[in-house]
């Protein structure tokens, strides 16, 4: 009786260990199937050790097989150059069972069946190659969190002074004194851009200004979509200050979206209303020094302000002030005091701060050769590609 019961035993786990081989991921132990990583699916790769047969000069390729459901037989999916012991299958359906052979081919003999092996491409909810873009969000959102929380508790933030917005009040009251519109010009660009974004919010805290002091606003557009958003945040900036009635709706205009045509329009506006101040705020290419040039030489305060690298110069040439780079999207902050605007501000400055100090501590670690700067370096690397 004992000796049955050991019998039936050995059987059961010959039976089960047979059975967990040709299940597993890796089936048997020469070629392994793998669903490839951090995918969407329909991926598998294939490996397999160096066979004996490549070491001689007949030697032509590994040849990799597959056999999907329901097919009959295998065929041939791909091939690979001596040396390269893995493949990767794409396009497979995801949660189907796939087999794969990879045979040893040489020249003057019968492929040598090197294994088989099966697996099931998946689809995987997250990608752990980007853990550290993960952590590194966290970390930003929760320093600007942190910020707003504590503007909206009425802790003192300080943000530097910045001369182009500190004329914002100047300029407008000049123009109000002298009884001469205000010209705000937002770019020429579409309302996906975010300098245009950035300076629609600028021209609704100008647009404020000029209804508390009853100051003309002329808001030329290049793009049709900006002008409607336009046209709404004015008016409603009227509606703030009080003022409803004194908005006009042909203050704000769309005129063409030909880029010079719509810069001819413009300075020949300049050049009819003499405007007291031009605001120039947004996304601006080669018409730069055609708008600030006509500005200068009407008299006005020009104050511009663009993201725009290669247009500073030209604005910081013939302006009375400009915003350069960032200091374009502080605007909003800067001028509301919002302690929304305000914290994210602080935020993204104190984040960009902790990014620059690990930066200096890996550049630092890595010229004394210690292990972490290496480290730190990788991180940043992967983290860089993670975000691309």
């Amino acid at each position: 009786m004992n000796k049955i019961v050991t019998l039936l035993a050995a059987w059961l786990v010959v039976g089960a260990a047979a059975v967990f081989a040709a299940d597993a991921p890796g089936g048997p132990a020469v070629v392994e199937a793998r669903d490839f990583p951090n995918d969407a699916g329909g991926s598998i790769t294939v490996s397999w050790p160096a066979s004996p047969l490549e070491t001689g000069k007949d030697f032509k390729a590994y040849e990799v097989h597959r056999k999907g459901p329901g097919d009959a037989a295998f065929a041939k999916v791909g091939e690979t150059a001596p040396g390269e012991l893995t493949f990767k299958d794409e396009g497979l359906q995801n949660g189907a069972r796939y087999e794969y052979a990879v045979y040893a081919a040489a020249t003057g003999q019968a492929p040598a069946n090197l294994g088989s092996a099966r697996a099931t491409p998946r689809g995987q909810w997250y990608n752990t190659d980007k853990t550290n873009v993960l952590v590194g969000i966290v970390f930003v959102v929760g320093i600007i969190a942190f910020f707003i929380l504590r503007a909206k508790a009425g802790a003192t933030l300080f943000v530097r002074k910045i001369a182009g917005l500190e004329a914002v009040d100047e300029a407008i009251g000049r123009a109000t004194e002298m009884g001469k519109p205000i010209l705000f010009v937002s770019g020429l660009s579409d309302a996906s851009d975010i300098s245009t974004i950035a300076a629609m919010t600028i021209l609704a805290k100008v647009a404020k200004k000029t209804a508390e002091y009853e100051t003309p606003l002329i808001v030329p557009c290049y793009d049709p979509i900006v002008m409607m958003v336009e046209k709404e945040m004015v008016r409603e900036a009227y509606t703030e200050a009080g003022k409803p009635d004194a908005f006009e709706e042909d203050s704000v205009f769309f005129i063409t979206q030909s880029q010079f045509g719509y810069v001819a329009a413009v300075d020949g506006i300049m050049v009819r209303e003499k405007p007291a101040t031009n605001f120039y705020m947004g996304a601006f290419f080669a018409e730069s020094l055609l708008l600030a040039e006509t500005g200068a030489a009407t008299g006005a305060i020009q104050i511009a302000g663009t993201d725009r690298v290669t247009q500073l110069p030209f604005f910081i040439t013939a302006c009375d002030y400009t915003l350069m780079g960032e200091e374009l999207y502080a605007a909003t902050a800067y001028l509301s005091r919002d302690p929304l605007f305000l914290g994210s501000l602080k935020g993204q400055d104190w984040s960009k701060a902790a990014i620059i100090g690990c930066l200096l501590i890996g550049t630092v670690l890595l010229i004394i050769s210690v292990d972490a700067g290496t480290w730190i370096a990788t991180l940043f690397k992967t983290a860089a590609e993670g975000a691309g």
